[in-house]
């Protein structure tokens, strides 16, 4: 048996990113170029640094303890926001109602267009940022759109087979209806990419029009009951452990994990790749307006609203249709009170919060139909999802 001792500290590329400097790609290139210092020396690229040790980045000290902790907030963005930080034509962005930062910034998990709405998260980390965007992580998102249209069978099974648009094959894992008058019908819709209006011109590839689109869920993670349009909450740790789980990352103060982990990981995700995608009616739905808040977000009580106690999507995917589809985790807010978050609801982009069921389980606004946390006996089929 080796009595050689584990490397102490982590590796410095690792830690500028998580600090919110930057992917850890990037930080490796700013290291290369001497940017970095270690206790007034030069970096090299590999080196490993401890809290003892004073990192500067650029000629600025790397903050320690609380300053530098990983952080995740969620955001549910109303209609009329852009993605960006700066706008040219002056038009807000989601940036502008996000809290301060002392040191780093807040890095977007991808974005959602000038006319879509619904749940954003964004961290100070580069490198969990980068992987819950990354098509190897196979995460999904899931959308209530509304379509002006007639839309049937073939169309939803065309959409689902796959379609090819300008930058290549895309397709909807799942489609479900939720209710709706004539030609003005909503549906849940599945996705596990990030590209460029995707949803939209899936749709749209159809000949139907989208008139109303807002994201509901990304992995594990549902827009809260209490956080309102324009509003956002800080997630807490155990919910950033799931996050960090689904991305391939270790948990926050624990070792990475070992390469027969990683192994594991991936082959569950192909499997996710290649499960089918289940058929089932839903209840219909009726939704008003979004209206955003006034000014600044500001932070809400209650922790991140999630799909399961504990469970990540691929722990979850595995599970009956029937179960784990409960309340959301409870938590201690931004303000240290300890709140007991609801599942996902509120108001829709269009009237009362829709009662209708998503594919995932949960209505998209309302508290689950089906699950309280826990497994149900007797459930019919396994889900495909995650």
């Amino acid at each position: 048996m080796s009595n050689d001792a584990a490397p102490a500290g982590e590796k410095l590329q690792k830690v500028l990113a998580r600090a919110g400097l930057g992917s850890r790609r990037e930080m490796e290139r700013a290291i290369e170029a001497g940017r970095v210092t270690v206790n007034g020396e030069v970096a090299g690229l590999g080196e490993r640094v401890t809290e003892d040790d004073q990192v500067e980045f650029d000629g600025k000290r790397l903050p320690g303890g609380d300053e530098n902790r990983l952080r995740v907030i969620l955001y549910n963005k109303p209609i009329g926001e852009i993605c960006s930080r700066h706008d040219p034509e002056g038009r807000p962005t989601v940036y502008d109602r996000l809290p301060r930062l002392k040191s780093g910034r807040w890095i977007s998990v991808g974005r959602l267009d000038f006319n879509t709405s619904g749940l954003l998260l964004f961290t100070n980390s580069g490198e969990l940022a980068n992987k819950l965007m990354h098509p190897s992580s196979v995460i999904d998102r899931e959308y209530l759109v509304r379509i002006q249209g007639q839309v049937d069978d073939e169309m939803k099974k065309r959409l689902t087979k796959g379609v090819l648009l300008d930058d290549g094959q895309a397709r909807f894992t799942d489609i479900v209806e939720s209710g709706g008058e004539g030609t003005n019908r909503w549906f849940y819709c599945v996705v596990m990419e990030g590209r460029n209006r995707e949803v939209r011109r899936l749709w749209e590839s159809q000949g139907v029009r989208v008139s109303r689109l807002k994201r509901v869920r990304y992995g594990s993670v549902f827009i809260p009951s209490h956080v309102r349009v324009g509003q956002w909450v800080e997630m807490e740790p155990k919910e950033i452990d799931d996050l960090c789980i689904t991305a391939g990352l270790p948990k926050l103060g624990q070792r990475p994990l070992t390469q027969a982990e990683k192994e594991t990981l991936q082959r569950q995700r192909r499997k996710l790749r290649k499960s089918p995608a289940p058929s089932g009616g839903r209840t219909p739905v009726k939704s008003a307006p979004d209206k955003p808040a006034a000014g600044r977000a500001t932070p809400v009580k209650g922790a991140a609203g999630k799909a399961a106690h504990g469970q990540t999507s691929y722990e979850r995917g595995a599970q009956e249709k029937g179960g784990y589809r409960g309340k959301s985790t409870h938590g201690k807010s931004a303000h240290g009170k300890t709140t007991h978050g609801q599942g996902p609801s509120g108001k829709s982009p269009g009237g009362k919060g829709p009662g209708g069921k998503s594919p995932s389980g949960k209505g998209a606004f309302g508290k689950d139909s089906r699950g309280t946390g826990a497994a149900k006996k007797g459930s019919a089929k396994p889900s495909r999802r995650r």
